[in-house]
């Protein structure tokens, strides 16, 4: 009877013990599932507080660009802002509602709708960019001779359809001509305006380009001063689709020679008469928005992400 009792005594102790040591263990285990609980949460407290947005900038050098907007300044004309004023049109508030940064996405918007102000020779607006080799100056220019490249990404970020439901049109680059102070008298004009020889297209998702043509290939060189003395030839469309995606585009120009190149991958080459008969001509860069359509309510929006030029 006394070992009965002895024996249910130690089994008794033996049972609280082991009571005693699964009770301990979970709450161990439940409070190291707790503090890894809180941790977690701690973590994702302190990253959502310390989580910012960040700032995107475009990769765009502006010093030597004057831009075209389409509204119109105290004289009735299209307001431009040159350099250096240009490096501040962020906070131009004529500029703003056609020209602002996009921050999340580190690119230049160029806006343009159809308005009142227009640049002579066209019926079209825009939000374009001007090459000055010499900030502040539109006299300096280039030649074929001498040579240029220019390349930007881009991207087409919002645009309208017509009447009958096709994306509206949108010079997105272009090579134009000018006439020196000399030329411009020699033929009796009022300006220094010359056909551009180059226009790039954003045309329904895909990339186009026009270039001229010379009427006459036996006019003298001052004939062909003239803006009728050349004609658009067919154009040439790219084969890709670059849609609403980015994109970059190339123009490389060297005596007697324009090359286009599309996502480096496409290219289209002008290596004829007409081309070295241009030499006689200034030209300078242009990029932005020059959007094709008078139609109402009509607009488009394009993203510059990086633009540079060199001679």
């Amino acid at each position: 009877m006394k070992n009965f009792r002895k024996n249910l005594l130690v089994f008794l102790l033996m049972a609280f013990v082991s009571v005693n040591v699964t009770s301990q263990n979970t709450e161990s285990n439940v409070t190291e599932s707790d503090k890894k609980i809180e941790n977690k949460k701690s973590k994702k407290s302190k990253k959502k507080k310390g989580k910012k947005k960040k700032v995107k900038l475009p990769k765009i050098d502006l010093s030597h660009w004057k831009v075209t907007l389409p509204v119109a300044n105290e004289k009735g004309r299209p307001y431009e802002i040159d350099p250096p004023e240009i490096l501040d049109f962020a906070n131009n508030e004529i500029a703003k509602p056609y020209m602002y940064i996009d921050s999340t996405k580190g690119a230049i918007v160029f806006h343009a709708m159809p308005t009142d102000s227009k640049t002579k020779n066209t019926k079209y607006t825009r939000s374009e960019l001007r090459e000055q080799m010499v900030p502040g100056e539109n006299n300096v220019n280039w030649t074929f001779k001498q040579g240029g490249n220019m390349k930007g990404k881009l991207q087409m970020e919002d645009v309208t359809r017509d009447s009958d439901g096709k994306y509206h049109r949108v010079i997105i680059m272009q090579i134009h001509g000018r006439l020196t102070n000399e030329q411009r008298d020699l033929i009796g004009e009022d300006d220094n305006n010359a056909p551009p020889i180059l226009k790039i297209y954003w045309d329904k998702g895909k990339i186009r380009v026009k270039s001229k043509v010379l009427k006459n290939l036996s006019a003298s060189d001052t004939e062909i001063l003239h803006d009728d003395a050349w004609d658009d030839d067919d154009g040439f469309n790219f084969e890709q689709e670059v849609g609403f995606k980015k994109f970059t585009l190339e123009v490389q120009v060297t005596d007697g020679k324009m090359l286009i190149i599309l996502n480096n991958t496409e290219f289209k080459s002008y290596e004829s008469i007409h081309i070295k008969k241009w030499g006689v001509f200034e030209n300078y860069f242009k990029a932005g928005n020059y959007f094709q359509s008078r139609d109402e309510g009509a607009f488009a929006k394009v993203n510059f992400y990086e633009l540079e030029v060199s001679h």
